[in-house]
């Protein structure tokens, strides 16, 4: 039991530009406090300009790795085979124009499509029902039903992705932040199952 150490390796971890990565940055690593902190700070790799934005690890050559250092060791891995590691570049400021730009396109996009869905649905029609229906009064234009209906929609649409601004309602995630999980996700199984054909460098070239 003291040559046994247990290796999980880590799902993803970012890095810099040039940065040394240590094997305790890539996996956790359990086992005698001697051995753990030796391998631990021991280089796994160099970040270069070659490698993109991103390097594929496995849980293979975290193995040779510990090998090298103590060839009489017994590893047990958990957990997955392989790390992603991103690199993050700096990122370019975003000019005031370009985030106006934006602004304004995702704003009208988005009333064009609430529009376009009334008129599908005949909202106008309803609206006017229902204020037949509570008033015995026809109108053309019931604000009393539109106003309410306005501001109703603007605050379903705020508890409904559980931000106002920063602010969160509670810990729940909210659905667009579901999908850009399951998107990442699928994303990482991508680069993870096609790591040969994005031409990504292997540590054994190195």
């Amino acid at each position: 039991m003291e040559n046994l150490l247990y290796v999980r390796m880590r799902h993803r971890v970012e890095v810099r530009p040039n940065q040394k990565v240590k094997m305790k940055d890539i996996a956790k690593i359990v086992g005698p406090e001697s051995q753990v902190a030796e391998l631990g700070d021991t280089d796994l790799l160099t970040v270069t300009n070659e490698d993109k934005n991103i390097i594929i690890v496995d849980m293979i050559q975290m193995i040779k790795k510990i090998r090298e250092q103590n060839p009489d060791v017994e590893i047990q891995t958990v957990g997955p085979a392989q790390t992603i590691v991103e690199v993050i570049f700096e990122k370019k400021k975003v000019s005031w124009t370009m985030f106006i730009v934006v602004w304004l396109l995702l704003f009208i996009g988005a009333a064009i499509t609430i529009m376009n869905f009334h008129v599908d649905v005949s909202m106008q029609t309803v609206h006017q029902n229902l204020f037949k229906i509570i008033t015995g009064r026809e109108d053309s234009k019931p604000l009393l039903i539109q106003i309410p209906y306005s501001i109703g929609l603007g605050l379903g649409m705020m508890v409904f992705f559980n931000h106002f601004f920063r602010k969160r309602f509670n810990e729940e995630p909210s659905p667009l932040e579901v999908e850009m999980f399951n998107y990442q996700q699928d994303l990482d199984r991508y680069v993870t199952m096609n790591e040969n054909k994005e031409s990504i460098r292997r540590l054994d070239d190195r």
